[in-house]
């Protein structure tokens, strides 16, 4: 958030605009309330048998799955989902499908600088990939390859901006564009703009639903068993294999691939890697032409602002603005639960923002509210490894990026449980982990008191105090 620009004030009465704005806004995602949702898939009964089992129809579970049709057709693949494909994060996420492995270029230089090169061309390579997947397959999800800007709306990050622009072009990252004030507000017009950041090619918009059933209907096509409202309860490895329990059976493998994110990992010792968090998004209704106009954004670019509490905020294809992002809620005990996925207190704050940021678009109304859950690191882009033996593996903690950076979690974990050694499992990013996550009530404080001091940074001139410093050598982070 750019405090200057889009200051959030605390107590007082709620700006009655914004607030009636939301007045008849429908609490479900918007990608989700589509009537081209497909019918959900029965529920495993009883045993199943396979070479693989993939656990978790989001992203990253699909993905695996195709791939690994893809690679080997002949190899026989089960994945199982505990509600239906794309429910979660899959489905509620802003559809910036980014090429950044490392959420990123700086957070990627600031880890493994050694390898930001190739981190970047992988990255580069896995969104044509995913591109080429796309048309392959017949998937239409609304792709537009249209690039994000990084926004500032203080002087401070204007400034920062502009030294990140030369430290890009320094180290051979290509694609990026300085935009002072002017060109900025050509690209799209706020009085709270100050300057941006446009990476041109690394970044495409995206239904991301649409995705998800497009992966699905794919996977289904090249003979993937799927199974929906089937939970994996239980992994138990076998003399044979593998064993995992479900409500209404079991499902038996030589190996599998665990793509649960946010939710608590079959492998129960990775569950303190992994913090979830509570991130949260309107949808206006459409834009009609004059509205549209009067904000420009013609290139139709994501953008984000640059503060640590920001917003990201982008058109869909038929022209309405999502607006999410500010408040990230951590619940005490790293609870992931329906009764979280809404926050009336964010989606008020957030409709003022809206409305201080785009000031033309008065009048304009709420279609849609929600919430959902994301699985944050402390190193802010995701790891991998496996288990009981090399017989699973996972990719987890995508932190807020994983609607790009899934895909090539999947290939890291069918690399993985192949046994090669490639490009990517050499890569130092790949061979080490995070740092766990503490405890509580520890982790609750730790949380607390590093969002206090982000907050105090974007309002101090982005000046971080000894708390935050001291998190920055530690390689520590709490963000989405």
């Amino acid at each position: 958030m750019a405090v200057g620009a889009i200051p959030h004030q605390s107590g007082g009465a709620p700006r009655i605009p914004a607030v009636r704005a939301l007045s008849d806004a429908t609490p479900r995602p918007y990608w989700l309330d589509d009537p081209s949702r497909p019918e959900a898939l029965p529920a495993l009964v009883g045993d199943e048998h396979c070479d693989l089992l993939v656990v978790g129809g989001g992203y990253s579970g699909l993905w695996t799955a195709l791939l690994a049709k893809e690679r080997d057709p002949g190899r026989d693949v089960v994945l199982i989902e505990a509600q239906e494909t794309g429910w979660a994060a899959s489905g509620r996420n802003g559809g910036f499908c980014a090429a950044s492995l490392t959420h990123g270029w700086a957070n990627g230089h600031a880890r493994w600088p050694a390898e930001l090169r190739t981190l970047e061309e992988l990255g580069h390579r896995n969104l044509d990939g995913i591109e080429a997947t796309l048309a392959r397959h017949g998937i239409d999800c609304d792709f537009e390859r249209t690039g994000e800007i990084d926004v500032a709306t203080a002087p401070h990050q204007a400034l920062e901006l502009r030294e990140a622009a030369a430290r890009a072009k320094a180290l051979g990252v290509t694609g990026h564009t300085f935009l002072d004030r002017d060109a900025m507000r050509a690209e799209a017009d706020s009085p709270t703009f100050l300057a941006g950041l446009w990476n041109r090619t690394g970044v495409a918009m995206l239904h991301p639903a649409k995705l998800a059933w497009g992966l699905r209907r794919a996977c289904l096509g090249l003979g993937v068993r799927i199974y929906e409202h089937t939970p994996g309860t239980e992994l138990s490895a076998r003399r044979a294999g593998l064993a995992v329990r479900t409500p209404y059976g079991r499902v038996f493998a030589r190996h599998v691939a665990l793509g649960t994110n946010a939710f608590p990992s079959l492998v129960k010792r990775l569950r303190p890697y992994i913090a979830p968090v509570y991130d949260y998004a309107l949808m206006t209704e459409p834009l009609t032409e004059e509205q549209l106009a009067s904000v420009g954004w013609r290139r139709r670019q994501g953008l984000s602002d640059s503060a640590n509490h920001f917003h990201y905020f982008r058109l869909t294809a038929d022209n309405r603005v999502l607006w999410g992002g500010y408040d990230i809620v951590y619940r005490y005990g790293g609870g992931v639960r329906a009764e979280y996925d809404h926050h009336p207190a964010t989606y008020q704050r957030l409709a003022e923002h809206f409305f201080r940021c785009f000031p033309q678009l008065e009048g304009v109304r709420f279609s849609h509210t929600w919430g959902g859950a994301i699985d944050t690191c402390s190193r802010f882009s995701a790891f991998f490894g496996t288990a009981h033996g090399g017989r699973v593996a996972y990719a987890l903690g995508f932190t807020g990026l994983g609607v790009g950076a899934t895909r090539f979690g999947a290939d890291v974990m069918l690399d993985l449980l192949s046994g090669a050694r490639t490009e990517r499992t050499e890569l130092e990013m790949v061979r080490s982990k995070p740092l766990p996550f503490p405890p509580e009530p520890v982790r609750s404080v730790g949380i607390g008191i590093t969002q206090w001091a982000m907050t105090r940074a974007d309002t101090n001139g982005g000046r971080r105090n000894v708390w935050l410093r001291t998190m920055d050598k530690l390689g520590l982070g709490f963000d989405s």
